[in-house]
């Protein structure tokens, strides 16, 4: 916030004729446009932020809402390989019975 900020050699106290009061400050022409030109940059960077954030809390919300779909598809898959393994189990220990009773039959 350095940019905004401006020494005293900026302004100087005025006591005039005309009954202005103590402690008035006077800019010269080129100060006072010198500190309206860091005004509006302050008011553009303002903006730009807000709207970057506002950008950046719209994304987090798509990311959590996909980061949300993909796990319920996850659970799903989960469960799918779960119960192939099961099957897959279930089938090896058939062909084992079966391959036992061929030995048994060979005999």
């Amino acid at each position: 916030m350095s940019e905004l900020s401006f020494g005293t050699e900026v302004a100087e106290e005025v006591r005039s004729e005309q009954g202005d009061e103590p402690g008035t400050l006077a800019l010269s022409t080129d100060e006072f446009a010198a500190l309206e030109e860091r005004v509006l940059r302050a008011v553009n960077l303002v903006k730009r932020e807000r709207l970057a954030r506002t950008e950046a809390e719209e994304r987090a919300a798509a990311a959590e809402t996909k980061l949300n779909e993909q796990t319920e598809t996850v659970d799903n898959l989960q469960k799918e390989v779960g119960g192939l393994r099961a099957e897959r189990e279930a089938v090896k220990q058939r062909v084992d019975r079966i391959l036992s009773q061929l030995d048994a039959l060979e005999i």
